[in-house]
């Protein structure tokens, strides 16, 4: 089954962030990984849900090593 596509607005919703840092995360690089499809950017729904566990684990490693 494939994955459903999200746009900035979408993706803007689920990080809880406005369409304005989202385009700005691209530009920086930082965003999820994305395509420009039909001169659209779109984002895959298991990219986004990624990009945010692996700010997660992050976090984790982060907590981890300060506690050490």
């Amino acid at each position: 089954m494939a994955d459903k596509l999200m746009f900035i607005k979408d993706v803007a919703e689920r990080l809880g962030r406005s369409e304005a840092q989202v385009r700005w995360m691209i530009q920086q690089n930082t965003a999820p990984k994305h395509a420009k499809i039909a001169g659209r950017v779109c984002f895959r729904e298991s990219d986004v849900e990624a990009f945010i566990a692996e700010a997660f684990e992050s976090a984790e490693r982060t907590s981890t090593a300060a506690a050490v």
